[in-house]
């Protein structure tokens, strides 16, 4: 047998997946897939995981520029891999990239972060999978949508929802079936109190992370330790706030239940309105709005008071002229107009019967486990039939550019209309100077024509081993 029939029928059996992992790997069934992983922090480590559950992959090496986040990832991946070997580890993903052949690679790193490793993986032959939003600028989405095609590379983003069991569950029950009628708006939202509001002084680095290499492309600043780990999202030097976070997510799921494509007309207004004094500089506030022709949709996040409804504090409502769906990552409502209709409701599935590793897993989502494992099935199913991904890069890059186009009306002050073809805001000089952040020396900005040797010849970073 082929080592995904081996796996499916081992998963139609009920088997568990971590036994079917060692035994493929003893029974030699073809030769694991070779893996890297760029980024060791906690939703790399959180995909890779995943990954290892559902295939006996290997993974021969991994990358991070916190010697201590990468040697703890090392050692966590020895146990759950079904080799039991530690993969090698490194501060610089080029020289990763250089000292090994690879079948897949996952980019886990920080927003700003995203674009050079996923081009450079694509060039080296290899299939990715990229967490969103897939870049901090247009210009960088447009580049790693133009790498992936001219090297004909499989690449699925970490737009998990696509793949969670119960909101696939709603499109199909509720907006497939036609119980919604038809839809004329789509609310998204977040009221999770997630920007940081202390104003802790700067400091010198920790000696294990290499801040140099960590900041990267991104504008120099001193460290802060509100920065690294996991809350850099609270600057927009590393990413695009909670618009970039966690509106995306949502945005995505509305796209790709009511099969949307580019937005042409986008507003945004907010900023910091609360919390004046915290060092963060994303918007504590922000509402935007996206024309989709015969639909719009609304966004707003308040990091500060309370939510409208506690079931609902991160989410999207989709209204239809029969009915109200509401979903999130927890559950689904349908809330018919008809009261002769009955309403429907359905909760997340966990799977931790079935993965019982994931109970004690630091860090890890439980609830969102069983979609990223679905969402690298797909991956996977698409890189063995050479098909599109449910998330592929093209729609990853609609979603990750529709939320920068939000901010950058925030902060031109003004309604942007773009223009998909052109890939170009329409009549804005302005705004595209802006779809493009300027890159820190000696990092060279990609752009869709600039794949290969020409772009790769930039200055080297010192390149070492660990």
């Amino acid at each position: 047998m082929k080592r995904r029939d081996f796996l499916m029928a081992g998963i139609g059996a009920g088997i568990a997946l971590p036994a079917i992992s060692r035994v493929a790997y003893a029974a030699g069934v073809n030769k694991p897939r070779r893996v890297g992983l760029i980024g060791s922090g906690w939703y790399g480590k959180c995909d890779l995981l995943r990954l290892i559950q559902v295939e006996p992959v290997d993974v021969v090496a991994i990358c991070d520029v916190d010697r201590n986040m990468v040697a703890e990832a090392a050692e966590l991946i020895a146990t759950r891999q079904a080799s039991g070997k530690q993969p090698k580890t490194y501060g610089d993903y080029r020289r990763m990239l250089a000292d090994h052949a690879f079948d897949l690679m996952i980019v886990g790193t920080p927003d700003h972060w995203h674009a050079l490793p996923m081009i450079e993986s694509v060039e080296a032959g290899i299939d990715v999978y990229v967490q969103k939003p897939i870049s901090v600028d247009v210009v960088e989405g447009q580049a790693m949508l133009a790498a992936a095609r001219k090297h004909k590379r499989v690449v699925q983003v970490g737009t998990q929802r696509r793949s969670t069991p119960h909101l696939i569950q709603a499109r199909d029950r509720i907006i497939r079936e036609g119980l919604l009628g038809k839809i004329g708006l789509v609310e998204v939202f977040c009221y999770y109190h997630m920007r940081p509001t202390g104003n802790p002084a700067d400091q010198a680095p920790p000696d294990y992370l290499d801040w140099d290499m960590w900041t990267g492309p991104a504008p120099m600043r001193p460290y802060n330790p509100l920065v690294h780990p996991r809350r850099w999202r609270a600057f927009m030097e590393y990413s695009n706030g909670i618009m970039g976070d966690m509106c995306i997510h949502f945005l995505d799921t509305a796209r790709w239940m009511l099969d949307l494509g580019w937005p042409t007309e986008i507003t945004s207004t907010g900023g910091i309105l609360v919390h004046k004094d915290a060092k963060a500089n994303i918007a504590d506030t922000q509402t935007a709005a996206w024309n989709f022709g015969d639909l719009r949709m609304t966004w707003t996040h308040r990091t500060w008071g309370s939510t409208p409804d506690p079931d609902y504090p991160w989410g999207m409502i989709i209204y239809g002229e029969k009915g109200t769906l509401k979903a999130s990552v927890h559950r689904y409502d349908f809330v018919p107009r008809d009261k002769k209709q009955q309403p429907i409701h359905a909760d997340v599935k966990m799977e931790l019967d079935e993965y019982p590793e994931d109970k004690t897993e630091k860090g890890l989502e439980k609830h969102v486990a069983p979609a990223i494992r679905k969402h690298m099935r797909d991956w996977l199913d698409a890189v063995d039939h050479r098909t599109e991904p449910v998330a592929d890069i093209e729609q990853g890059h609609i979603s990750t550019a529709s939320c920068i186009l939000a901010n950058l009306s925030m902060k031109l002050g003004r309604s942007l209309t773009w223009d998909p073809v052109r890939q170009q805001v329409v009549g804005d000089a302005e705004a595209n100077r802006l779809l493009a952040r300027d890159y820190r020396a000696p990092w060279i900005h990609p752009t869709p024509g600039s794949a290969g040797p020409d772009r790769r010849s930039r200055p080297r970073r010192r390149l070492w081993k660990r």
